[in-house]
């Protein structure tokens, strides 16, 4: 594993009537695959990075989140229950969770406001309760809702995750990465307790120029309690 510090990202994520869900006082910080590992990705690498975080004072910092992105699901069972790798997680989602927690840590996931992921792999759209459920049975404490292989609005479909996630009884931060595509700061804050503005950010100064270029006209929006711009 190349140097973890080079590899952990400020998960940054604005403010008008806010998602009340008891989370996000303060931005989420922590570590997410997709930049770096792309599709590449396995117990392994995630239990090392919870070890690594630890080690080197991150978690002490306020790094928490160890985030798992797209790939790490296959398929659906005959109910309609997500399935993960067995090859890349041979131990299942839970006990990676409870690893990173054991940790002192947590546990995000991903998945898609779609038929299918951006990688190709199940999207939730339409198993939005089943997969909630999943969730939080799994303790999971994050999820990262990506806006690929859909045809409505994410205006109708962020939402129904929203709803689904609050029936479990489990506090589960909602990220949504619908890219900014939709404007997300005149709607997102009731949904949402992050929301993306831009595309990908990646590891040069452009990209991040481009970013803050695009950020800047929505400053009256940012930053503040239960609800981040990122």
């Amino acid at each position: 594993m190349k140097n973890p510090l080079l590899l952990l990202s400020l998960l940054f994520s604005v403010y008008v009537h806010a998602l009340d869900n008891g989370l996000a006082l303060t931005p989420q910080m922590g570590f997410n695959t997709w930049n770096h590992f792309g599709c590449g990705i396995n117990e392994a690498l995630i239990r090392q990075t919870a070890d690594t975080m630890v080690k080197t004072g991150l978690a002490e910092a306020g790094y928490t989140f160890v985030n798992l992105d797209d790939c790490w699901q296959t398929s659906r069972d005959a109910t309609g229950r997500i399935i993960a790798d067995p090859k890349a997680f041979p131990s299942g989602i839970p006990a990676l969770a409870s690893y990173v927690h054991g940790k002192g840590l947590k546990f995000g996931l991903y998945s898609d406001a779609g038929n299918h992921t951006c990688g190709g792999r199940p999207g939730s759209l339409g198993y939005e309760k089943i997969d909630a459920q999943t969730y939080a049975e799994w303790q999971v404490d994050y999820l990262k809702y990506d806006n690929c292989n859909a045809n409505t609005s994410p205006e109708s479909r962020y939402p129904v995750m929203r709803d689904a996630l609050n029936s479990t009884g489990r506090r589960i931060f909602f990220s949504m990465c619908e890219w900014g595509v939709d404007n997300p700061a005149t709607w997102a804050p009731k949904v949402g307790n992050s929301w993306r503005t831009t595309a990908d950010i990646w590891d040069n100064w452009n990209s991040m120029l481009n970013n803050i270029a695009l950020n800047s006209i929505l400053n009256e929006a940012a930053g503040q309690p239960y609800m981040w711009r990122k």
